[in-house]
């Protein structure tokens, strides 16, 4: 049995891309994403008029929140949401009902310290859609630790999985799960060798009903250069199948990352640093052309893109 799911999931798994392979990587929130040095890990509420991302530096030593708000079929007024812009916090995710809102931080535990720790998994709630979040929440054991934790992403079952570098088990970043159960989280589980290796593996998007994860893995051997999103299915008898590399569509040669599956509208938001630019001019430019070629969208930084998804 577990033999047939595998073939069939390898080409259940074709058939995927292979419709995927016709549909064309686009920028997204090309204006507003534009302004900022590097963009990255996109989240929408379930209604697909608020999103949440990250803004950051040139370096990256410096990292904010900003939503914005679909209107009239427009994204507008990007701003720094009301919990951040003092620590480093990325990573954002909304519950289902939009009332909750993931992140990561490396803000103090408490409001009488200005001592940042390690990058925990915090939460804000807020009673309705048009209410203002509260205080930032630090989800607390067994899921954060001494160590760094990074990239929530929460089932309809309210399991939360997200990625870990634990040193004890002398590996690197991997994927991990922590179920809910009673109303409590349980002791996380690094998930099985369909998703994990010795390398690197991060930054993992769970479908709603747990049936597929899509994440990163870092110079994975017959990946297209540095970071490639990946997806497996889970198999019939929990475990998860072996993972699929998303394509040359979804992929490129640099580094793509932080994917977010928008399951209402069929499509996949994620980063990339995939770089239009040639290393020559075909004429010589003057100073406005030089610029808008400097601050074209695929510039090697840290943008966000979307492509139809649909995984049947």
């Amino acid at each position: 049995m577990k033999l047939y799911c595998i073939l069939f999931l390898s080409v259940f798994c074709w058939h995927t891309f292979a419709q995927s392979d016709q549909d064309s990587v686009s920028p997204f929130l090309y204006e507003i994403v534009s302004q900022f040095p590097n963009v990255r890990d996109i989240a929408l509420n379930t209604m697909s008029n608020e999103a949440v991302f990250s803004a950051q530096s040139v370096m990256g030593d410096l990292s904010a929140l900003v939503s914005v708000k679909k209107e009239n079929d427009q994204w507008i007024h990007p701003e720094v949401v009301s919990f951040s812009g003092r620590y480093f916090d990325l990573e954002p995710y909304f519950s289902k009902d939009g009332l909750t809102l993931y992140f990561v931080s490396n803000r103090p535990l408490n409001q009488t310290s200005d001592t940042t720790k390690d990058f925990d998994i915090w939460y804000v709630e807020r009673k309705s859609l048009k209410d203002n979040w509260s205080q930032p929440i630090n989800i607390g054991a067994p899921i954060n630790t001494e160590m760094d934790e990074f990239y929530p992403s929460v089932a309809d079952s309210k399991n939360l999985y997200f990625t870990l570098d634990n040193p004890e088990l002398k590996q690197k970043d991997d994927i991990y799960v922590s179920i809910y159960k009673d109303g409590k989280y349980m002791e996380p589980k690094r998930l099985g060798d369909g998703i994990n290796s010795n390398g690197y593996e991060f930054n993992a998007f769970i479908s709603s009903d747990e049936s597929y994860l899509i994440y990163t893995c870092y110079n994975r051997e017959g990946g297209y250069g540095s970071g490639d999103l990946y997806l497996s299915t889970k198999l019939d008898n929990g475990d998860w199948g072996p993972s699929k590399n998303m394509g040359s569509t979804v992929n490129s040669d640099k580094m793509d990352y932080c994917p977010f599956v928008d399951e209402s509208a069929s499509a996949l938001y994620f980063t990339s640093k995939r770089n239009a630019l040639e290393p020559t001019f075909t004429s010589q430019v003057n100073l406005k052309e030089l610029l808008k070629t400097f601050q074209s969208y695929e510039n090697g930084s840290s943008r966000l893109y979307r492509v139809s998804f649909k995984n049947e």
